[in-house]
């Protein structure tokens, strides 16, 4: 179904979402900080990155930063418990959202949705500003 990156240094957290997503079908290659998502990332290919943004070192958003930089194909979505971040420009780069919880039914959603709609396609411009 898809190769998916998780970047999550919460340890019940990580195994609650790798555990879920393999037995959804996918791939689960999982990190618990920015420095090993890049190390990963640039040795293999991911159709999927599942950042959270608070992590120990680097935070989420720069590690997102640095993951596009390389390949701007790749989706990506935030996954944290902070909703405030929705509205900081810096996450605008991701193609979505997610509020962490112990119900994974929105994440996997998500993915669904991320990966039918921007599978094999290359990432689409973003706007400089949000719509009016």
């Amino acid at each position: 179904m898809g190769k998916i990156l998780l970047v999550e240094d919460e340890m019940w957290q990580g195994k609650l979402c790798s555990q879920e997503l393999r037995e959804s079908g996918y791939e689960v290659d999982w990190v618990t900080s920015g420095e090993d998502a890049l190390a990963t990332s640039a040795d293999n290919t991911y159709d999927l990155v599942i950042l959270d943004i608070y992590l120990p070192g680097m935070d989420g958003l720069e590690t997102m930063g640095r993951i596009l930089s390389k390949d701007r194909t790749v989706p990506v979505i935030l996954y944290t418990a902070y909703s405030t971040y929705q509205d900081n420009f810096l996450s605008w780069a991701a193609d979505a959202y997610v509020v962490k919880s112990a119900d994974l039914t929105e994440l996997k959603d998500t993915i669904r949705r991320v990966l039918g709609d921007g599978r094999d396609r290359p990432r689409a411009s973003k706007p400089s500003h949000p719509s009016p």
